[in-house]
């Protein structure tokens, strides 16, 4: 088995007991493999984020929103609850890590501390993106040959565009 590691992180200093501060880590998506579902803005078709293409706009992850809705079944982009402060791609897999507002979005952290019981049960992650390239619009499942990654969503897994998503408290 030959497992390749992409990583990138951007240091946050640590601050001990910061109340607003709350670490995750989950699976973003996935690399090379068509999408559960079409996701939001892919007009119904289902879509597959190549290699190429993540490793690019891995940069473009870091420092970038987490956001969440309040029914956790769509992204919205102006509640933003964290940042994202490591992307790597281990495997097929695009991990990242960062930081919740746990002071400001106590619901979000009580949802997350309450899957720790069922982990990775109910909640995955969503990607955004702008720029995206596609090789073949006529095609039936759309392959990402370019994006520029702006941010990701947390959503419950059955929204998510695949199925494998996670995230869970650090």
């Amino acid at each position: 088995m030959n497992i390749q590691l992409e990583s990138m992180a951007i240091e946050i200093p640590a601050v001990r007991g910061h109340p607003n501060r709350e670490a995750f880590r989950g699976v973003l998506t996935l690399i090379d493999v068509p999408s559960d579902r079409a996701p939001a803005g892919a007009r119904g078709h289902r879509v597959v984020l190549t290699k190429a293409a993540a490793e690019h706009a891995l940069a473009s992850l870091l420092g970038m929103a987490l956001d969440y809705a309040p029914a956790l079944d769509r992204h919205d982009s102006r509640r933003k609850v964290g940042i994202i402060t490591r992307a790597e791609i281990v495997g097929k897999e695009l991990e990242l890590g960062g930081y919740l507002f746990a002071k400001d979005f106590p619901e979000i952290v009580r949802e997350l501390a309450g899957s720790k019981a069922r982990p990775r049960a109910g909640l995955g992650m969503s990607y955004e993106i702008t720029d995206a390239r596609v090789a073949d619009v006529r095609a039936q499942v759309w392959t990402l040959t370019h994006v520029t990654f702006t941010g990701a969503a947390i959503l419950r897994r059955d929204k998510a565009a695949y199925l494998e998503t996670w995230i869970e408290l650090a």
